[in-house]
C-alpha cells in the first residue's frame, strides 16, 4: 500500500501469502467529508479468494506459531501501532469520518485489544479431568488442551475499522489461527495499514490474507469454502443470519444490531451526567455503533429537566470537519445513509413525533437530532438508526421501563440509571440484552469484557479472553498410566 496524503490516491491490493496483489479491477475509497477519491482498491476475484484460502489452510498445516512467538508479534504490533498512531488516526477519520479525538482514542483501544490478546496467547490452558473414580477408569489419567481450529474467516464492518478489526485478528493469532480478513469496502486502508504492521512485527505470510470487494460477493466465495473451520462477523443481522445459515456446523461469532435502550429512573444519581452521557454517547462516531444510545426511557418525574438538559447538550456539540480538533460529531459514512436516516426523521414526524432539535442535514452529515413523542412501531424506534438520533419517551413506572427496554428484536446492551441496588439487580436479571450497563449508558465498553447479545443482536462473545475461547477446541487426552 502506497503512502497516503491529502492529496494522493492511495493503491489498495489484496494481501495474498505475504504480497499485496492488485486484484482484478478496481473500486474507489473516498473521503466521507470532502467527497475526494483517496484510495483505489484492487477487487479480489473468485480466483483470488480461493488463493487467500489456500494459502491460508497451507500455512496453517505447515507452519505452527508458538505463545511465545505469537505474544512476541503482537505485542511488537502493539508497539508499532502506538509509534503510528497518529497515521492510523488520520486514516480512520478520512476513509470513516470518524472525528480526530475518536479515531486517536479507537486507535489506543485497538492497542490494548492487541496487548490483551498476546497476554491471552500464554494462558491457553486445559484441565485435568477427575475420571479415576470412575468404574475401570482408575489407571487412566484424562486431561484437556486447547488447539487452534484452523482458518478462520473475519469479516468487519466500517464503523470501528481499526480496534474492531484487532478484535478478530489479534484473539485469531494468540490462538494460533490463519486469518483471512475481508474489511468493510468502505475503510479498507485502516485494516491494511494493521496486516503491514503484523507482517514488519515479525508475522509469518500466510498468516494473515486480506481479500478486499462487495460484500455479498466476497462473503459468499469466503461462505462456500469448506476449509475454513469459523466465521466472526460484525454487521447486519441480516447478514449475520445468512452466515449463521450457511455455515453448516461450523461455529461463528455474530456481533450483529441493536437498538439500544438506557433508563433513567426518577432516583437517577445524577441527573445532568445521565443527560450528557446519553447525548454525547448516542451521538458519537454520528451515532453509528451497535451499542449506541438510541431509545431513552426517563421517568415522568424527571422527564422535563432530563429533556431540557440533552436539548441544550446537543445544542453544544460542534458538527462537520472530521480532521479539526474541535469537532465532536462528523458525516456518517455515506450521503445515502445519511439521506435514509433523514427520512426515518422525517416519518415519525409524519406519525406525530416531534424533533427537539437537529433533523436538518447537509449532504453526508445529519445535525444530532432529539426526537419526543415516538411510539414503538417507528422505525426511529424499533429499528437500528445507526445515525446520530436519540427517542426520548417517558414512562410512569419501572415495571413499564423494564417491558419497553425489552420490547425489541434485539438484545445487545442495555443501559440504567437509578440509586436503588434492589432495582438494578432486577433489571440485571429482567432486562433480555447480553450486558446490562448500571449508571452508565449502553455504549459502555470495556475491550477485556464478554461481549455480545442475545435476539438478533448475534451470537458468541468477542473480548480476547472469550474470542480466543470460541477460536481454539477443547480436546480430551486419555492416558493409560
Amino acid at each position: 500500500m502506497k503512502a497516503m496524503s491529502n492529496r494522493a490516491v492511495a493503491a489498495v491490493g489484496n494481501l495474498i501469502g505475504g504480497q499485496w496483489e492488485a486484484g482484478r479491477g478496481t473500486f474507489p475509497v473516498y473521503n466521507k467529508f470532502t467527497g475526494d477519491v483517496i484510495a483505489e482498491v484492487g477487487k479480489a476475484s473468485r480466483e483470488d479468494v480461493e488463493r487467500a484460502v489456500s494459502n491460508a489452510w497451507d500455512t496453517f498445516r505447515k507452519e505452527r506459531l508458538t505463545p511465545q512467538q505469537r505474544y512476541d508479534i503482537l505485542s511488537r504490533a502493539a508497539e508499532l501501532f502506538m509509534e503510528r498512531k497518529e497515521e492510523l488516526a488520520l486514516t480512520i477519520v478520512r476513509e470513516g469520518g470518524k472525528v480526530l479525538k475518536d479515531a486517536r482514542m479507537e486507535v489506543e483501544r485497538g492497542i490494548q485489544t492487541f496487548i490483551a490478546s498476546a497476554e491471552e496467547a500464554k494462558r491457553l490452558h486445559g484441565s485435568e479431568v477427575p475420571i479415576q473414580g470412575q468404574p475401570g477408569s482408575g489407571d487412566k489419567l484424562a486431561f484437556t488442551i486447547r488447539v487452534p481450529l484452523g482458518v478462520i474467516c473475519a469479516i468487519t464492518p466500517f464503523n470501528f475499522p481499526f480496534n474492531l478489526v484487532a478484535h478478530k485478528i489479534a484473539p485469531a493469532i494468540a490462538a494460533g489461527n490463519a486469518v483471512v480478513l475481508k474489511p468493510a469496502g468502505v475503510t479498507p486502508q485502516t485494516a491494511a495499514h494493521m496486516a503491514n504492521i503484523l507482517l514488519e512485527a515479525g508475522l509469518p505470510p500466510g498468516f494473515l490474507n486480506v481479500v478486499n470487494g462487495p460484500g455479498r460477493e466476497i462473503g459468499q466465495y469466503l461462505l462456500g469454502d469448506p476449509r475454513i473451520a469459523m466465521y466472526t462477523f460484525t454487521g447486519s443481522s441480516e447478514v449475520g443470519k445468512q452466515i449463521k445459515a450457511g455455515s453448516g456446523v461450523r461455529p461463528v461469532t455474530l456481533e450483529l444490531g441493536s437498538n439500544s435502550p438506557n433508563i433513567v429512573h426518577m432516583d437517577a444519581p445524577d441527573l445532568a451526567k445521565a443527560a450528557q452521557l446519553c447525548v454525547t454517547r448516542g451521538f458519537s462516531n454520528a451515532g453509528q455503533a451497535c451499542i449506541s444510545v438510541q431509545r431513552i426511557y426517563v421517568h415522568r418525574d424527571v422527564y422535563p429537566a432530563f429533556l431540557e438538559m440533552a436539548v441544550e447538550a446537543a445544542s453544544k456539540l460542534n458538527v462537520g470537519n472530521p480532521e479539526s480538533e474541535r469537532t465532536d460529531i462528523g458525516p456518517m459514512i455515506s450521503e445515502k445513509e445519511a439521506e435514509r436516516a433523514e427520512a426515518w426523521v422525517r416519518e415519525a414526524v409524519e406519525g406525530g413525533a416531534a424533533v427537539a432539535c437537529g433533523g436538518s442535514r447537509n449532504g453526508a452529515v445529519l445535525q444530532p437530532t432529539i426526537i419526543t413523542g415516538a411510539t414503538s412501531d417507528m422505525k426511529v424506534m424499533c429499528q437500528e438508526v445507526f445515525a446520530p438520533i436519540v427517542c426520548i419517551v417517558p414512562y410512569e413506572d419501572f415495571d413499564e421501563a423494564l417491558r419497553a427496554a425489552n420490547d425489541s428484536d434485539y438484545g445487545l446492551q442495555a443501559g440504567l440509571f437509578t440509586s436503588s441496588l434492589q432495582l438494578a439487580l432486577r433489571a440485571a436479571r429482567e432486562l433480555e440484552f447480553g450486558g446490562v450497563i448500571i449508571n452508565d449508558v449502553s455504549t459502555f465498553r470495556a475491550d477485556i469484557m464478554p461481549y455480545g447479545g442475545v435476539k438478533d443482536s448475534g451470537y458468541g462473545k468477542e473480548g480476547p479472553k472469550y474470542a480466543v475461547e470460541e477460536m481454539t477446541s477443547e480436546k480430551l487426552v486419555v492416558i493409560d498410566i
